[in-house]
């Protein structure tokens, strides 16, 4: 898939994280096994730091649990809600 410089604007307006961050995001997570449990964290303390939101260990460890198992629905707006609210 090939995204455009205008969708990395849109994602940029909204996050205020820049098209260089997310590709370097997207790689770390390319070139090392996304269910290798030491990447998912450092990736859930960058995005968490990104968006100025603590996780609680509690939080973090249900999220690479569900990555882990290949449990993340369809809806991530669900996932997060309902993971990030408890």
């Amino acid at each position: 898939m090939i995204l455009s410089d205008n969708f990395f604007k849109k994602v940029e307006n909204k996050t205020n994280v820049d098209k260089g961050t997310i590709l370097s995001l997207a790689s770390k997570l390319q070139k090392n096994n996304i269910k290798n449990e030491s990447t998912l964290r450092e990736v859930i303390h960058e995005l968490s730091k990104m968006a100025g939101k603590d996780v609680t260990k509690e939080q973090e460890d249900k999220i690479i649990k569900a990555i882990i198992n290949d449990d993340i629905p369809k809806n991530l707006d669900k996932f997060v809600n309902q993971n990030y609210n408890e």
